[in-house]
């Protein structure tokens, strides 16, 4: 693949959230207050996952794995734009521009896989449970974390290496907060249509596979459950894995609503805001999902409090 990118072309202008001067201020709190507890939440359950021996299991392992992606997932986009506003700038560089493309496309696939990973996961302890801890061992659960990550690197320096061979003309606005892939394709000068087949193609590929496999697994985890007789039986299954359904439905709600909105309305500003809702609200949102419905967690996270220096419980 010959790459023949502009030299000339230094640097693109994220336009969503500088033209109203006047929301600045509201608009920079507001994703700041969104940061910090997307990354404190997550932390917490990765130092809850870790520190109780208790939740060294796979579901937990790939929970704290998909934690860490979350706070990556986030950091890709925010803390750049945050930096914008406050300086007042909308400029981002060619070079910080494809490596963005790059961390954003590796972690928001590696979501969608380990939601995945996850669901099989889960129907292997409801469907096979007495094979569930010989065959989820932590060689396996290393090596689908290593494959996910390994297959995501790949994907994301392809999508890098497309962009990497457009060339740019005058017009560098990007109607958006961050460099979105699409966005940035439709500014070059370029013939494109190869970077559209690698899109779709990939999409289908790395976005359908996981899905397919999701519902694969549901579809099981349902026939078992309905073969159960008593109705406490059935709400006791169910209940392990309905925090990972509330996620998986999120995330695919909220990434169709991207591309659907995209696609229908032709509207930056409503594309815009489907994409704060997954990436920015949803990896905020994970680790209340979880801790709230998770019993084992909300006692890992008030074991690890009361273990703080300095914190005793209360004299009554």
């Amino acid at each position: 693949m010959e790459l023949e990118n502009n030299t000339q072309i230094s640097k693109f202008l994220l336009l969503e959230f500088s033209e109203k001067p006047e929301l600045q201020p509201l608009i920079f709190v507001i994703f700041f207050s969104m940061y910090l507890i997307t990354v404190f939440g997550n932390l917490l359950i990765i130092l809850a996952v870790s520190s109780d021996s208790c939740l060294h299991t796979p579901m937990y392992f790939f929970l704290s794995n998909l934690s860490f992606v979350d706070i990556c997932f986030t950091s890709t986009t925010i803390p750049n734009m945050l930096w914008n506003i406050q300086t007042h700038s909308k400029v981002i560089t060619y070079e910080a521009c494809i490596t963005q493309i790059y961390f954003y496309i590796l972690f928001a696939g590696l979501d969608d896989i380990l939601l995945a990973v996850m669901a099989y996961d889960r129907y292997m302890a409801i469907c096979h449970p007495l094979q569930y801890m010989v065959i989820m061992s932590p060689r396996l659960c290393g090596l689908l974390v290593l494959l996910s990550w390994t297959m995501n690197i790949m994907y994301s320096l392809l999508h890098s290496l497309m962009v990497l061979r457009l060339s740019f003309c005058s017009d560098l606005e990007i109607h958006h907060f961050f460099c979105e892939l699409n966005q940035v394709i439709e500014l070059s000068c370029s013939d494109t249509f190869l970077n559209n087949i690698v899109i779709y193609f990939s999409a289908a590929l790395f976005g359908g596979g996981p899905f397919a496999g999701i519902i694969y697994s549901y579809s099981k985890i349902v026939s078992s459950i309905t073969g159960i007789s008593s109705a406490q039986g059935k709400y006791k299954v169910f209940s392990t894995c309905a925090s990972h359904l509330s996620v998986v439905s999120l995330f695919y709600c909220t990434v169709l609503g991207v591309y659907l909105s995209s696609a229908i309305t032709h509207s930056s500003h409503t594309s815009v805001t489907a994409s704060v809702m997954y990436t920015v609200v949803m990896p905020m949102l994970n680790p209340f999902i979880y801790s709230l419905r998770n019993k084992d967690i909300k006692k890992s996270l008030k074991r690890f409090y009361l273990g703080m220096p300095g914190v005793k419980l209360p004299v009554i």
